[in-house]
């Protein structure tokens, strides 16, 4: 008990006597887990009523009993470093992995080994998409017209990548279809620009697995030859706001409708690279904590 509840508990204590009121001590009997052995009480010694001191006391409290509430953060490492100053003995972590929801959330409070605890104080991580994440999503799996599409390519030339020896051998065998490097994209861009307002004449799957398009007689380019499609290309953005960039195959489909194309791009397994990175944050987030970490979600 602080100084303050103190002189508190003493003016208390002459006013109840001043009132006929004494303070008593009850005793609690035992194996009655979550409170004291002992507590005070307040007793009119005319009547014998006896009243808890507790709603005497609370307009004098300075500051709160026990810490409550949830704490959200925008970065797995403000959330580390809010467990860090908060933990306790009792700390634990929960990571939801739902790849449409995820998040990780320490319950500094948590039950212990053979007691309950409150649960009340808790720290949120909820991994908030980042910009370029949220881009490339919306666009996950629409058609888009040919111009749309270039243009689209275009202004987010900075997010492709080209794949490694590795990637390239096996998303090609995954796919069945040549791999893309940007400069392809960029030529892909460039030569569907050129030929915006050009009808389709044909479009052919060739047995090395790459596309090709092929306009009418008077298309624009200066050459006149097809346009040369990828089937996949990678992209290497961050996942979550302030994280690391992760490396995404991107399959690339178009259809074609009475000399009209259309353009749809699908990100490959969006809920794998996300349960991934879940997952790694949380071993760092556990690790860095020395804290124990479940799969989950805490008790509401």
């Amino acid at each position: 008990m602080d100084q303050l509840s103190e002189t508190a508990v003493k003016a208390i204590a002459e006013l109840a006597d001043r009132a006929g009121y004494e303070i008593k001590t009850f005793s609690v009997p035992s194996g009655v887990k979550g409170v004291p052995t002992a507590i005070p009480v307040l007793v009119n010694g005319r009547t014998g009523e006896a009243k808890g001191l507790a709603q005497l006391i609370e307009p004098w409290r300075t500051r709160p009993e026990r810490k409550i509430g949830m704490a959200r953060v925008n970065t797995i490492e403000s959330f580390i470093d809010l467990v860090e100053r908060h933990k306790t003995d009792d700390s634990v972590i929960f990571a939801d992995i739902d790849w449409n929801n995820p998040s990780l959330t320490a319950v500094i409070d948590y039950h212990g080994a053979t007691d309950a605890a409150f649960g009340q104080h808790r720290i949120h991580y909820p991994f908030p998409r980042s910009e370029e994440w949220k881009v490339w999503t919306d666009k996950h799996g629409k058609p888009m017209p040919q111009a749309d599409f270039a243009e689209f390519i275009e202004d987010h030339i900075q997010d492709l990548t080209s794949p490694d020896d590795l990637e390239e051998d096996s998303f090609q065998r995954m796919f069945s279809c040549r791999v893309g490097h940007p400069t392809d994209l960029i030529m892909l861009s460039r030569g569907l620009q050129i030929n915006a307002e050009v009808r389709v004449k044909n479009a052919v799957k060739l047995q090395s697995g790459e596309s090709q398009i092929i306009f009418e007689e008077d298309h624009k380019n200066a050459d006149g030859q097809p346009i040369n499609v990828p089937g996949v290309f990678v992209i290497n953005i961050p996942i979550f706001h302030g994280g690391a960039a992760a490396r995404i195959p991107v399959r690339l489909r178009y259809k074609t409708r009475d000399g009209a194309i259309a353009w749809t791009f699908m990100l490959h397994r969006p809920d794998i690279h996300i349960t991934e990175e879940v997952r790694r944050d949380m071993e760092r987030a556990a690790a860095e904590l020395d804290l124990p970490k479940f799969e989950g979600k805490p008790e509401a």
